[in-house]
């Protein structure tokens, strides 16, 4: 009888549909775990082709080359290596599923089906996938081994049944993606799975961006007492090697050190950053270009850009107009000059004299309103647009939650770009991160050491400079307010009785129900950008754009 192995556990970035570089990565980690004594590699959910797979999935062609690759990683454990448990697609009887393989001796030992398809929030496994029957154990070298894919383990029945056919160790491949708080909730969670089976438990997630999704690693082993074992750094691709010994009829993981959890403003950086960086990366554009105003938002979506891709490949363009005051000329150079990017100027001052005497035949004598605001923010859209073509970077923008959550932003304007950062991060987050990015370096940075912008740029008044003398709060109630009020709307789901109930002026949430209701077509319009609460904009909440319904009981 078997009473050690060793389990190394790969916390993988795969390339969604680079299927031939996935499997050289499999490759490369199944090597890193030979020379460890591993007997057993572990990867994630839907490791071969990356997860979710969405509708590539239903391409005949990409099923068949994803289980080529995996029938050739089969046959090199021939060699009397380690085995392999990876996560792809399995096509048989007319049916497809999310499965996870154990590969050893040159074949496919066994497979096991994802029973419980999630089909809410960003999930759609329903739709592309059919569920597996019950799983039962699988057997690796003298272990039998509780195998999981992703969503079965959040429910108790998968576990029970593993548990009460004999498996000896709970472990589960993911594609969980990253949200505000979610690392602890899926600790309670799998205590709740070990305290109902006695068995240990392994979670495994995936380490990367996906279009607006974040995948923050952060996997974990808990022991049978529910001890935390291991615990594997959030946001980074890393292996680990976990020992196993059987006491009796328990199988126990050996202790290792514990990395402290990151706080909420490093959480949301690092969430930024990896989004970012693996959506420029994997999308082969050479860079990227931002407007830098001066702000707040454009000076953090700077860093982050700085952060992820190195600042030799981050363009920054300030572009004045006759609104632009002398603080933010001061504050975006400054900015540009900690983060050491690529910094131009350029004046649209002429762009508004051509749009004005272009329309006065048309516009009249009607005074000038919100129209030629719009006019300027859609001029620096077109310049930083003619700059990405020209030079191929790709368009950042920096709007925040706040702003698409009430229409306060352009669209064809400040709304034009190929990707946000910020797109799910209200502003009064953006406040707090500014305050941590600016006293932390994050690990793995390849931006500055110090300073990401100065602090006149966190403690000024928040203002779109469009016209003199104006502020955000000019439009929009004082941000701690709206964004309070837009947590109950959007995160929570708050009647208007129930925030009124929480203090809150009537009167006032009706407007901002109202701005949050009347911009979703703006929002539909919007480039995709990283999701870090757990009802983004596009992935989550899904609302219709022709809606009557006004929150009144009548």
């Amino acid at each position: 009888m078997t009473d050690r192995i060793r389990i190394a556990l790969a916390q993988m970035n795969p390339h969604e549909g680079e299927l031939h570089a996935n499997a050289a990565k499999i490759r490369a980690f199944r090597a890193e775990a030979a020379a460890a004594g591993a007997d057993l590699l572990v990867t994630p959910e839907f490791s071969i082709a990356g997860y979710p797979p969405e509708d590539l999935v239903l391409k005949p062609a990409f099923r068949a080359m994803a289980e080529a690759e995996i029938e050739k990683l089969a046959a090199e454990t021939a060699d009397g290596g380690p085995g392999i448990i990876l996560g792809g697609p399995w096509h048989e009887g007319g049916k497809l599923y999310n499965a996870a393989f154990l590969l050893d001796g040159g074949k496919i030992v066994a497979r096991r089906a994802k029973h419980e398809l999630p089909n809410y929030g960003v999930f759609d496994d329903k739709r592309v996938f059919d569920a597996g029957p019950a799983p039962g154990p699988v057997v690796f070298r003298g272990v039998r081994l509780g195998l999981m894919v992703c969503e079965d383990w959040w429910f108790p029945a998968v576990s029970e049944t593993l548990s009460e056919s004999g498996a000896e160790i709970l472990l589960s491949i993911n594609g969980s993606p990253f949200e505000i708080d979610k690392g602890q909730a899926r600790i309670d969670l799998a205590v709740s799975r070990v305290v109902e089976t006695g068995l240990p438990f392994v979670f495994l997630n995936q380490n990367c961006g996906q279009d607006e999704l974040v995948f923050d690693g952060a996997s974990f082993v808990l022991n049978g007492d529910r001890s935390l074992a291991v615990r594997m750094p959030s946001f980074a691709e890393t292996m680990v090697m976990t020992d196993w010994m059987r006491d009796g009829d328990v199988w126990r993981c050996a202790q290792q050190a514990i990395p402290a959890p990151l706080s909420r403003d490093a959480q949301i950086y690092a969430a930024m950053v990896l989004g970012l960086r693996d959506y420029v990366e994997k999308n082969r554009f050479p860079g990227v270009v931002l407007g830098l105003s001066g702000g707040i938002d454009s000076a953090i979506s700077a860093a982050v850009a700085a952060d992820a891709l190195g600042p030799e490949r981050v363009r920054a363009v300030m572009m004045p107009s006759p609104y632009t005051s002398r603080e933010s000329l001061e504050d975006a150079a400054e900015c540009a000059r900690l983060l050491g990017i690529h910094y131009d100027t350029i004046p649209i001052g002429p762009a508004m004299a051509a749009y004005e005497a272009m329309l006065a035949p048309t516009f009249g004598n009607r005074e000038p309103d919100i129209t030629e605001e719009n006019i300027q923010s859609r001029i620096r859209g077109v310049t930083l647009m003619a700059l990405s073509n020209k030079f191929g970077n790709m368009l950042l923008t920096t709007g925040n939650k706040s702003e698409m959550s009430t229409g306060y932003a352009t669209i064809y304007g400040d709304m034009c770009g190929g990707y946000s950062v910020l797109k799910d991060v209200y502003k009064t987050e953006v406040f707090s991160v500014c305050r941590w990015r600016n006293e932390n370096v994050p690990e793995g940075a390849l931006g500055p050491k110090g300073p990401a912008m100065p602090e006149r740029v966190i403690t000024k008044p928040p203002s779109a400079e469009l016209k003199h003398d104006q502020t955000d709060q000019d439009t929009l109630p004082p941000y701690h307010v709206l964004d309070a009020i837009l947590n109950g709307l959007v995160e929570e789901e708050r009647s208007v009785d129930d925030l009124v109930a929480q203090g809150f002026e009537r009167a006032l949430i009706l407007r901002v129900w109202k701005l949050l209701d009347r911009a979703e077509y703006k929002r539909r319009q919007a480039p995709p950008g990283v999701k870090i609460t757990r009802r983004a904009f596009g992935r989550d909440r899904r609302y219709p754009i022709t809606n009557g319904f006004t929150g009144l009981v009548t």
